[in-house]
């Protein structure tokens, strides 16, 4: 472990801004280590839903809605789940249920059924910030002057450490570690210009961001109304959808009213409750979804750097990269499109899926290879191989048979188990190995855990040669903006290069995308279906991060 994770675990990460806010400083939450588990992990889901104003009330249940759109974002999340619902204007108590669990053992029917309202907000979580403690489940509710406001939080603020300085200097007691308790504390209070008539929360929330620049969506429930909020760099996904009757071909409908609003992390929950796309909540947007529709209150502009990254940095080489000292680019995290979103999901104009399989495409171009046959660790590479096996013309085979129903790994009791870990989670498909050789394509590789005991299950079922491909850059660098990613002495990619590594696990050979490869798969697509601006975060990957860091 180099000194710069020892002080990331240990003291606070500073941020210096052009900005005159008092809330500068960082710090990141507590890093959720699990050595047995190889994979990236994604902070949270959010959802919200509002019925529209002449909608027929029992047209829609707003509780069964975002149940249903929870389950959709099931995978940025499984530790536990949330809903909260309103019955509009005047309220004085919210309805909600919490627990542990995945979201279709959190909530029954009766628990359902108890959520009345027309308008309401959940979420699906894992732990970032805060850890596993129950009492940081989400949504996060408080009682305000004006009544009561729920949160729902995807990300982990930069600055949370000076953030709660503030909040205990002002007297406010906090019950949580978790993130989600301070922006609920920080939007309880008066902006500094003041309210002239009950409470502005476009006023409110924009003096939040312009506290803490990245990384956040959030997702806010007050009396009849819900607003959707995108840190200034846009690095966590929200996107906008219209609720639609569900109608035939032959039923005449034609252009039929709305019936709601929605709020998701991903797009791949509209077609699950009914619903379509209509945009996404741009970088530094707060949007407010009402009886009446949508409507975008303010964008806050990304913040500048206070001096140039280089003259802080402790690295005598480092440079700054690309324009950032004058206008800051977006952030949105590359690895939504290589790993967290769902294959159907749509960002920035373009389905993930065609993104991987373009990372497939341009990895078979970097790093072809002679094979019999592609395959693939299921399910999130599954793209990507397909593109391997397009551009190189050598047929995708199914190798592996997963078995959906193992549960999450943990770390097991004896030598026998662990090497039966992979055994559990896959089986192989014998006819469709032996004496073959075999292009094994995988997303990415993090500890580097998973992927030798899968390579010597290959071998076993009969493959005479097993090469790996990686369809992502390696991981150098940990994350600090809510995904869980290793300190640099547990990535295997600054342990051993792919060489190495190809001999480590028992590979024939091994080879990634390059960053310009990625970079290259992703704005492919952006540039022909969007005019809005991009930019991305690749810091796990170059250690160019969208903040400056002192430590």
């Amino acid at each position: 472990m180099t000194s710069r994770d020892q002080e990331w675990r240990s003291r606070t990460a500073q941020l210096s801004w052009g900005s005159s806010s008092p809330l500068q400083g960082a710090c990141w939450g507590n890093l959720d280590n699990r050595p047995d588990e190889e994979g990236l992990r994604e902070a949270c889901g959010v959802f919200g839903c509002v019925v529209a104003k002449d909608a027929a009330h029992d047209t829609i249940n707003v509780a069964h809605v975002i149940y249903l759109g929870l389950v959709a974002l099931q995978h940025r999340g499984q530790e536990s789940a949330g809903i909260v619902t309103s019955e509009g204007r005047g309220t004085a108590q919210l309805h909600y249920h919490k627990g542990d669990g995945l979201v279709a053992t959190v909530f029954t029917d009766d628990k359902l059924n108890k959520l009345k309202g027309n308008v309401g907000i959940g979420h699906s979580r894992y732990s970032t910030a805060g850890g596993r403690d129950p009492t940081n489940t989400q949504p996060f509710m408080v009682h305000t002057r004006h009544g009561p406001l729920a949160t729902a939080h995807n990300g982990e603020l930069i600055n949370a450490v000076a953030l709660r300085k503030t909040v205990l200097d002002r007297g406010v007691g906090l019950s949580t570690q978790s993130d989600s308790e301070l922006i609920t504390q920080m939007l309880s209070q008066i902006p500094p210009r003041g309210e002239k008539a009950g409470p502005d929360w476009g006023a409110r929330i924009r003096h939040l961001m312009e506290a803490t620049p990245t990384a956040y969506s959030l997702v806010l429930l007050h009396e009849d109304k819900i607003y959707g909020v995108r840190d200034p760099f846009g690095n966590r996904p929200l996107c906008i959808g219209r609720l639609m009757p569900i109608k035939t071909a032959y039923d005449g409908m034609d252009s039929p009213k709305p019936l709601g609003w929605v709020l998701s992390s991903e797009s791949c929950a509209f077609q699950s409750v009914g619903g379509t796309l209509m945009r996404e909540v741009y970088p530094g947007e707060i949007v407010e979804l009402g009886p009446e529709g949508v409507r975008s209150l303010d964008i806050v502009p990304r913040p500048k750097p206070a001096k140039p990254f280089s003259e802080a940095h402790e690295d005598p080489n480092h440079t700054d990269h690309a324009d950032i000292l004058h206008s800051p680019p977006p952030a949105f995290c590359i690895f939504e499109y290589v790993y967290f979103a769902r294959a159907d999901s749509v960002y920035e104009g373009q389905q993930v899926y065609s993104v991987r399989q373009r990372c497939g495409r341009q990895l078979a171009i970097e790093s072809p290879v002679e094979a019999d046959i592609i395959s693939t660790v299921p399910e999130s590479a599954t793209p990507a191989a397909m593109g391997f096996s397009l551009q190189s013309g050598i047929p995708y085979v199914e190798v592996l048979c997963k078995n959906r129903y193992v549960g999450r790994s943990f770390i097991q009791p004896d030598t026998r188990s662990r090497q039966l870990a992979v055994a559990k989670k896959f089986g192989a498909l014998t006819e469709n190995l032996a004496g073959r050789r075999v292009v094994l394509v995988d997303d990415s590789i993090v500890r580097g855990t998973t992927v030798g005991p899968i390579i010597r299950l290959l071998r076993q079922a009969g493959a005479r040669e097993v090469h790996i491909r990686i369809a992502s850059p390696p991981i150098h660098h940990p994350c600090y903006m809510g995904i869980n990613i290793p300190t640099r002495g547990e990535l295997i990619a600054n342990k051993k290069p792919p060489e190495e590594l190809a001999k480590f696990v028992g590979a024939d050979s091994l080879a990634y995308l390059s960053i310009d490869g990625l970079v290259k798969a992703v704005k492919d697509g952006v540039v022909s279906k969007t005019c809005t601006p991009s930019g991305h975060c690749t810091a796990c990957l170059d250690g160019k991060y969208p903040v400056h860091l002192e430590w």
